[in-house]
């Protein structure tokens, strides 16, 4: 039997967020890192659940591509109980 992997929080401060434009493009951007399993987008931040595989690096590189940048990261790991 296979666990599930723990959820981990990841929240992103983004710079030079000023229209729907930018919140549309680093929802797509974020949408297309593996892994990724809801991302909530406003503007100068974003709030990304992933499966715990995924790495700060690879949301920073997916946010760089769509022209933005991540100025801050604070992260939060959801742990399994132990039975």
């Amino acid at each position: 039997m296979t666990l599930p992997r723990p959820r981990a929080l990841v929240r992103l401060t983004i710079a030079g967020m000023t229209s729907i434009h930018a919140n549309r493009a680093i929802f797509t951007a974020l949408a297309g890192v593996e892994g990724v399993v809801r991302a909530e987008v406003e503007r100068g931040r974003a709030i990304v659940e992933h499966d715990g595989a995924t790495t700060v690096e690879a949301l920073r590189q997916a946010i760089a591509l769509a022209g933005y940048e991540v100025t801050a990261v604070e992260e939060e790991r959801r742990v399994l109980p132990v039975l």
